[in-house]
């Protein structure tokens, strides 16, 4: 069983990924943010007295199936309702704030990088950023789960609810496209 320390310690420690897995699956972070909240919420809720082994896999399933419920109720809310937002246009700088952007720094304290290294990283980092949010659901879904949460096939395969050969044919198309797709943009690995 799981103590309540360690399913603290748990959740903080999966927090900022599962945050940015939910923003290439959706593409609004504030919806990202309100499903990560909630699959922790049924986490803690159903399955905090699980042993702290199971809480890894329990909790990619219980992401999985929150982003899945989000997709659900925005096509029903799409096939009703027109939504306000459609109609505005971004912030007032032109600009959307994106925090994770704004607070990184070099990993090595010991060497500062030049503005124009910055920069070249950043814009290498957004392209890949947008190739892979252009990747369809299912392969940017295995993508990241295994090698941005670096899950093996297995486990990634129970998260997703298929076989492991599905998440290895899944992998190796992302890892298909977005290798064309880069190289396209002249970037090289």
């Amino acid at each position: 069983m799981a103590t309540e320390q360690e399913l603290s310690d748990f959740l903080k420690s999966v927090e900022k990924r599962a945050f940015k897995r939910s923003v290439y699956h959706v593409r609004n972070e504030e919806a990202a943010l309100d499903i990560v909240q909630d699959s922790m919420l049924k986490l803690a809720e159903h399955y905090g007295d699980k042993p702290a082994a199971e809480l890894p896999m329990l909790y990619q399933r219980i992401l999985s199936n929150c982003t899945l419920d989000w997709f659900r109720r925005q096509k029903t809310r799409n096939a009703l309702f027109s939504s306000m937002s459609d109609f505005e246009g971004p912030g007032e700088d032109g600009m959307d704030f994106d925090l994770l952007e704004a607070y990184s720094g070099p990993d090595d304290g010991d060497k500062a990088e030049s503005a124009e290294d910055l920069t070249r990283r950043a814009q290498i980092f957004h392209g890949i950023e947008a190739e892979i949010a252009e990747l369809p659901p299912r392969q940017r879904e295995a993508f990241l789960m295994r090698y941005w949460e670096e899950m093996d096939v297995a486990e990634t395969a129970a998260a997703m609810g298929c076989s492991e050969g599905s998440v290895k044919t899944h992998c190796f198309r992302a890892i298909q496209t977005l290798s064309k797709a880069l190289k396209a943009k002249g970037i090289e690995p």
